[in-house]
């Protein structure tokens, strides 16, 4: 078989260790282990320069590939491959026989790189995946605090359209406390609320013992906390762009499509990065990459399943319905844009997530209907 690597290494990371065994040109094979302490992975790296090592193969589960990518990268010609893509034989799988086998298989070209995108949108898509995990964290208490007023009977989710708003957090807030007259709890409410004074005074008019206060008030602290931690990541966000002109000019190309907003456009550029080209020919590519796009699975001519793999769910939530639309009449729009572009199979959870992904193909049309409609407007 033809060799592409004349001398290469295939590493097999795990959390305390890894084993590297590097290929020589003529063949041989000379198999070490470190720790992972960054001492020992610069002390691997000399090794590598040493014998004149051009690439290095990465295998690893979690994130444990990332303090060796990050300090092999700027030296070596480093990918990461799916596990799946260098499975080893049932019976034979041991440390030194995976790296051996990536080692093999990167020197023949036979291994495939998952996408890693450039340092600077990896920093960006530290930022976005925080920010994240607030937001699961902030509905997770909101849920939370749901439920404690609904076990004192207080309706205030039945009438207000949202019960942690402005007018909502302030009689919450009185309720943890220890207000009781829902007359005065009504009162608190502001602007278009107080429409509703008295659906508010029956909804408030609950039992809260004194431990159901007591959480609730702790759950509304926590709440703002997150709430504060948010604002603070998504400001060093904007001026993480800011001081990226390219970047901030491509957030400002994606917020352009018709429903898509700052923080979806964000998300994008930190999961896919901003040359789309060299990695991904086609959104049908991206879309089977990012798991939105049905599995195939076949065999005697019969199709067994459709599955959709597991793909960047970060990604698939950014672009999806709840990361893309402004307001209904641009929903709206974008969904008679997407029926025009003619997609229509697979999965109805992926359906608007592919959509937003070839919209961008039809992007000057988009925006000429977008700039007619509020035209009209």
């Amino acid at each position: 078989m033809k060799v592409v690597h004349q001398i290469c290494c295939g590493i097999d990371v795990h959390a305390k260790m890894l084993v590297a065994c590097l290929l020589s040109a003529n063949g041989e094979k000379e198999i070490r282990t470190f720790s992972t302490m960054t001492d020992d992975l610069l002390r691997m790296r000399d090794w590598l320069l040493a014998a004149n090592c051009t690439h290095v193969a990465i295998e690893s589960t979690g994130v444990y590939w990332k303090p060796v990518f990050n300090i092999l990268e700027d030296r070596l010609e480093v990918i990461l491959i799916n596990p799946e893509h260098a499975r080893a034989l049932r019976g034979r799988k041991t440390d030194v026989k995976d790296a051996e086998w990536l080692a093999d298989l990167l020197r023949h070209g036979l291994l495939r790189p998952s996408f890693i995108p450039p340092l600077e949108i990896r920093e960006l898509r530290e930022l976005t995946r925080y920010r994240e995990s607030l937001v699961r964290e902030q509905s997770a208490v909101a849920n939370r605090i749901q439920k404690v007023i609904e076990s004192g009977n207080i309706k205030l989710g039945q009438v207000a359209s949202d019960a942690l708003g402005a007018s909502g957090r302030v009689m919450l807030w009185a309720l943890a406390r220890g207000e009781t007259d829902p007359v005065k709890l009504a009162a608190l409410a502001k602007r278009q609320l107080k429409e509703k004074m008295p659906q508010l005074q029956r909804a408030l008019q609950g039992r809260l013992t004194v431990n159901q206060r007591f959480v609730l008030g702790e759950l509304l602290r926590r709440w703002e906390e997150l709430e504060a931690a948010d604002r603070r990541v998504t400001q060093e966000i904007d001026q993480y762009l800011q001081a990226r002109p390219k970047l901030a000019r491509a957030r400002v190309i994606l917020d352009s499509i018709v429903g898509v907003g700052p923080r979806a456009a964000e998300v994008i550029m930190a999961e896919i990065g901003i040359q789309m080209k060299p990695i991904f020919a086609t959104d049908a590519h991206l879309a089977s990459w990012a798991g939105i796009c049905p599995g195939n699975k076949a065999s005697g001519g019969k199709r067994l399943s459709g599955r959709t793999r597991n793909g960047n769910t970060y990604l698939a939530r950014g672009a999806g319905p709840s990361g893309l639309g402004r307001d209904p009449e641009e929903e709206l729009l974008l969904a008679q844009s997407v029926s025009a572009v003619g997609q229509t199979a697979g999965p109805q959870e992926g359906f608007d997530c592919r959509s937003s992904f070839a919209v961008g193909d039809h992007l000057p049309c988009v925006r000429a209907r977008s700039d007619l409609h509020r035209t009209r407007r």
